[in-house]
């Protein structure tokens, strides 16, 4: 089977946290990635000054999702050139 295009997969990331690592088969790593994300926002917003902007008071949520999406990314294109070279993908 070929793996999915690199460029959908970091779309995915960007629009839902973790979904791209479960796009390219990575699920527990997705879950994992879509877990830290919501605790991460929840705990930024329980003590987040009340002033605070949105993305201030889910910082956490937002750090985690920001450090998922490249990673997504660049799992999908070691898969992908890991395909080419054994002869399934493009």
């Amino acid at each position: 089977m070929r793996p999915p295009d690199p460029r959908l997969v970091l779309a995915v990331a960007a629009l839902l946290p973790g979904v791209g690592h479960v796009l390219i088969g990575r699920a527990a790593r997705g879950l994992g990635f879509a877990f830290f994300t919501l605790i991460g926002g929840w705990l930024t917003a329980k003590f987040a000054a009340p002033d605070a902007s949105l993305i201030s008071k889910h910082a956490g949520g937002v750090l985690v999702w920001a450090l998922s999406i490249p990673d997504a990314y660049r799992s999908a294109r070691l898969d992908q050139e890991r395909a080419r070279v054994a002869g399934t993908g493009r």
